[in-house]
């Protein structure tokens, strides 16, 4: 703090009444979660070669691979969706394709290396893929499968290490969370492949963390503050770790934000869909997860801390 003055402007005491705002955030979030769902069932998702089925090539060029040029070779030759993006060293470079008209997966193959080779001199084929409609349905499934058991795990974690409702209160904002970034994804038509399942899961990791501290903080005042209204104990828990989470989220994005000035960057999707998470995991742990617990309503049978008297010992 004494060789980084901007961190002064995080006050360390505020007063914020987080509760009396639940109610717009609330229409805000019913907003939002309409808007995903419209544009889901509307204009679906950009599912990639991963989920949609196609083919993946690797390739080499004698110099720096000209993706522009390689790009507009693709879309002039009839390849269906295609992406070219660069892999590592300079001159190599990945191929993806969904399909070309008329012709199967291994004669698309063929006929796509074939016209790169012949307007390119000295591309190479390295390597080959190719991803079959039954294929992508399991790799959807197992998707699907990843972030449910994820979500199940959670709750019976929250509901053991705190209350039920804090269980409850958290798969809902995750629910929220989980359906506001896929909206997103189908808005801006990112596409979605395993790397965007990876996100989601990262997503899931961090949103919970945030309400895992939340609770911890909110049932410690609850163990000192017995006769508080609960709401008002809600709003002291979260002003105390304001600081906390801002400086925390703050350094999460800055660590993001490399990836993000470069959307032709392989890693795009995934780094995009981790930021959007870290922002409304954040906003869910406050508006979603312990508006909950309000309406639910807290135990407050609990224990007191007890302080540990230190030892003496003769010298």
């Amino acid at each position: 703090m004494k060789f980084w003055p901007l961190i002064k402007l995080v006050p360390r005491h505020t007063h914020f009444n987080f509760v009396g705002l639940a109610p717009f955030a609330a229409i805000l979030s019913a907003i939002l979660i309409v808007g995903s769902i419209a544009s889901i069932a509307t204009q679906g998702m950009n599912f990639g070669v991963d989920f949609a089925g196609g083919t993946t090539m690797e390739a080499t060029t004698p110099g720096p691979a000209p993706l522009g040029a390689i790009r507009s070779t693709m879309a002039q030759i009839g390849a269906h969706d295609p992406e070219v993006q660069g892999v590592g060293a300079a001159n190599t470079f990945e191929v993806r394709f969904r399909s070309v008209d008329g012709m199967d997966s291994n004669a698309a193959a063929t006929y796509v290396a074939t016209k790169l080779q012949q307007k390119f001199v000295g591309l190479k084929v390295t390597g080959q893929s190719t991803v079959g409609p039954k294929v992508s349905g399991e790799l959807m499934w197992g998707g699907i499968k990843a972030l449910g058991i994820a979500l199940l795990l959670m709750l019976f974690y929250i509901w053991f290490r705190f209350q039920l409702q804090f269980g409850l209160g958290a798969i809902l904002a995750l629910f929220h969370d989980i359906v506001l970034t896929v909206g997103l994804l189908s808005v801006t038509r990112i596409e979605v492949s395993m790397t965007s399942i990876a996100a989601l899961l990262t997503v899931i990791g961090y949103s919970m963390n945030e309400k895992v501290i939340s609770f911890d903080r909110l049932r410690e005042n609850l163990r000192k503050f017995k006769t508080t209204p609960l709401r008002d104990v809600i709003n002291l828990s979260e002003n105390e770790r304001l600081s906390r989470t801002l400086i925390t989220g703050t350094t999460a994005l800055l660590a993001l934000s490399g990836a993000l000035v470069d959307p032709g960057n392989p890693l795009f999707s995934l780094v995009f869909t981790m930021a959007f998470g870290i922002i409304i995991g954040t906003y869910s742990s406050i508006y979603v997860a312990l508006p909950v617990i309000l309406l639910w309503g807290a135990k407050r049978d609990d224990a007191d801390a007890t302080p540990i008297e230190p030892v003496r010992t003769r010298l």
